[in-house]
């Protein structure tokens, strides 16, 4: 089964910071709820976990991700990932293009378009229930890499402000988000979106 999503989240940041930030893929990797980069293959191999808990449950996936296709003009690159549980029982593969786009104010706009396919058991969700675990975990993932990217914002713009005789204030890089994801959270957004979409029916 196979999963289009495109998401647009506006970042408070320069152009620069961000596409700096997004070549980064041990970085980006830890905005990701419940994700690790375990080992770095080379320079565009990377191997890593993901971690879903649900209630005393936890499960983990183990997986590769390549990164190709990088245009710095563009300011445009592609992340391909693929993994399976530690039953070989799911599997899942992913073809992310990721791009950040100027946006007014000095700001930027980060712009994903990826192709998420699942196998085994993963892909007894459906399409309309992994579009909405999608949705959830995408906005985690967008909040944290705001909060990374505003921060390394604040760094840059620390020393200019000194330079100017302005006493440069101690900017701290938020901490990279841990733990796994909580599959709890996701499970109520399933209920929620299908409670949605049965009241939507009646009233039809």
């Amino acid at each position: 089964m196979k999963v289009q999503i495109d998401k647009n989240y506006p970042m408070p940041c320069s152009v620069e910071v961000a596409w700096e930030f997004l070549q980064n893929v041990e970085a980006v990797a830890t905005c990701m709820p419940g994700a690790k980069i375990t080992e770095r293959v080379d320079d565009a191999h990377y191997k890593g976990t993901v971690t879903i808990k649900v209630g005393p449950a936890t499960m983990s996936f183990r997986g590769e991700v390549e990164m190709t296709d990088i245009d710095p003009a563009a300011r445009t690159l592609r992340l391909l990932g693929k993994g399976t549980d530690s039953t070989g029982s799911s599997g899942a593969s992913m073809n992310l293009t990721a791009r950040i786009e100027a946006a007014e104010g000095g700001l930027c706009t980060l712009v994903g378009a990826s192709e998420v396919s699942m196998s085994g058991k993963a892909a007894a969700f459906g399409g309309r229930m992994m579009n909405t675990v999608a949705d959830q975990i995408l906005k985690q993932f967008a909040d944290n890499f705001a909060a990374q990217v505003s921060a390394q914002e604040a760094l840059r713009a620390a020393p200019a402000a000194a330079g100017n005789g302005a006493p440069a204030a101690a900017v701290a890089v938020p901490p990279p988000a841990a733990g796994e994801l909580n599959g709890l959270a996701l499970v109520w957004a399933i209920f929620k979106d299908w409670l949605r979409g049965l009241f939507s029916k009646r009233t039809a």
